[in-house]
């Protein structure tokens, strides 16, 4: 089982306690203002998701952390690698992306977690190049990506919903942990 600890977080994959916090989290609409259509999720879609992002670890090796407080044992939100189906004129990619419960923001926990997942996607799973998309106007994500050191590498529409995105990356065989 990976698991990864960071200064002040734990990365890990996911228990069924995760459920109930990480519901609270995605029903939050501030939260999911820049996700997908900006919809909250209930309990019922967030154990599906879940779901699905354990079967992503079955299937690629790589998936969406859970991330945890070391201090507190606080589920914090997601963070890690998965595929972008979403937007196919990316593909074949890998994305990372990160969620965080809006009272962790602001104290570089996405920073912390996603520059630890960028190390697992290097010295772990070998990968040569991640992406990382965001809705144009999602400034507190994009502020990461520059922290990781990714580069604007092109700008497009979200199929389903029709805003717009931007598209993140970073060439990792030149990232230093």
């Amino acid at each position: 089982m990976t698991e990864i600890h960071t200064p002040r977080l734990i990365l890990r994959r996911w228990h069924d306690d995760d459920l109930v916090p990480m519901a609270e989290i995605n029903a939050d609409p501030e939260v999911m203002r820049w996700i997908g259509d900006g919809s909250v999720r209930d309990l019922e879609q967030t154990a599906e998701s879940i779901e699905r992002w354990e079967e992503e670890w079955d299937d690629e090796g790589f998936g969406l952390f859970a991330v945890e407080l070391m201090a507190s044992g606080e589920l914090a939100g997601f963070a890690g690698l998965s595929v972008p189906r979403f937007l196919p004129e990316v593909l074949p990619a890998v994305e990372i992306g990160w969620r965080l419960g809006r009272q962790y923001w602001g104290q570089g926990y996405a920073s912390e977690a996603a520059h630890a997942a960028l190390e697992f996607a290097v010295q772990d799973r070998g990968l040569d190049r991640v992406i990382s998309i965001s809705a144009v106007g999602n400034d507190a994500s994009e502020n990461v990506m520059r922290k990781l050191g990714m580069v604007l590498d092109r700008e497009t529409t979200h199929p389903a919903y029709g805003h717009p995105l931007r598209v993140h990356t970073i060439d990792l065989t030149e990232f230093h942990a």
